[in-house]
């Protein structure tokens, strides 16, 4: 996955500090998102769909440790990386023990801490499906089966869609693969939106629809299907969406 397809989301109350890794990660070819209270952290989690969170362990309104062991629990699997002032060694281990992948403690090396968070992003690239939740198997398409969507082939073995006509193919998150195989595996009928949240984010979710509606407008993108009148992954106002049969 390149860096310029990568978000970060930097959960940090700090002003300076937020506004000053945003810059580094930016610096770095990420794309960043930030948060600075612990009651909201979910809710941009679920809004921006982070590939990883860079999250501070004293925030107010819900710490970093409570956070995380509720992400956790819910099945969430992205790579987490805590950050504090504390250095004691037990609070590195309560730290872990709720879920962090890693632990950095304030002051902190920029530069290894860049390194960190690389390192992290380079092992969850080598899981398939790289993060997330399991992959919902749609009951139409086998896993590895290839697919048509409007004008672009889907990968399932690549997570990429290329489309007719293009030189280099676009790179689909597990998300949007989920979401597009669910869709492709009722393609023609009419999907509400509860009920493709319930199938590909989960039952437990707890974000709002308005996750669903940004993943779509990313799909069509990546799919050739953007635009005013999108002719393959249409919207069925007040109810959800629907996959035109090819």
């Amino acid at each position: 996955m390149k860096k310029s397809e990568t978000k970060i989301l930097i959960v940090e109350d700090d002003p300076s500090i937020r506004f000053g890794l945003s810059e580094v990660f930016a610096s770095e070819g990420y794309e960043v998102a930030s948060c600075d209270v612990g009651d909201q952290a979910e809710k941009h989690i679920a809004e921006e769909l982070p590939d990883l969170i860079i999250l501070d362990v004293m925030l107010p309104g819900k710490n970093g440790y409570e956070i995380c062991r509720d992400l956790r629990k819910r099945g969430c699997k992205l790579p987490i990386l805590m950050l504090t002032a504390k250095g004691q060694e037990i609070d590195k281990v309560v730290g872990l023990d709720s879920g962090a992948d890693d632990y950095v403690t304030k002051p902190f090396g920029v530069q290894e801490l860049v390194a960190r968070v690389n390192a992290l992003l380079r092992r969850i690239q080598r899981i398939d499906p790289p993060t997330g939740t399991e992959p919902v198997t749609p009951a139409n398409s086998e896993p590895g089966d290839d697919f048509v969507v409007g004008e672009a082939t889907i990968s399932e073995r690549t997570y990429e869609a290329q489309r007719n006509g293009d030189d280099e193919a676009q790179r689909l998150t597990p998300k949007e693969m989920e979401l597009l195989k669910f869709l492709h595996s009722r393609r023609g009928q009419v999907l509400s939106r509860d009920a493709i949240l319930d199938a590909v984010w989960g039952i437990q979710y707890f974000g709002t629809t308005r996750t669903l509606d940004q993943c779509v407008a990313q799909l069509r993108k990546k799919i050739g299907d953007s635009g005013g009148s999108p002719r393959f992954l249409k919207t069925v106002h007040g109810v959800g969406y629907q996959l035109e049969t090819q």
